[in-house]
């Protein structure tokens, strides 16, 4: 069942991205923004906490899952460091996937042979 949770809500989640895609003037990195954003503010709520237990990778993977890691990391630093944690906190908790995405996004460019559009 865990499966079929998060392939709903993850798709549930990339249909009303591209609702918003099609249906409005959002260019695609502010949509990104705000998702980010409001993975930040329901962790902050603590509503993604019990929302990401039921949809497991439906809901850590797409970019509301990048927003709660990164305000988990900035709560934790704070605690720890003090004012100092808002600005290492969400570099510490994401770097990681960071780094990966960038060594893989690489690796790929040596294989597929990128080009930039005409």
């Amino acid at each position: 069942m865990d499966y079929v949770n998060a392939f709903w809500v993850g798709g549930l989640i990339c249909a009303l991205v591209q609702i918003l895609l099609d249906r409005t003037k959002l260019m695609p990195g502010r949509i990104m923004v705000l998702l980010v954003c409001a993975g930040a503010v329901l962790g902050f709520c603590n509503i993604y906490g019990p929302f990401q237990q039921f949809a497991k990778a439906g809901a850590s993977v797409p970019l509301l899952g990048f927003g709660n890691v990164l305000w988990k990391g900035v709560k934790e630093a704070v605690d720890k460091n003090g004012f100092l944690g808002i600005f290492q906190g969400g570099f510490k908790a994401s770097a990681v996937g960071i780094s990966a995405a960038l060594v893989f996004g690489y690796i790929a460019s040596w294989i597929f042979e990128p080009q930039m559009k005409k």
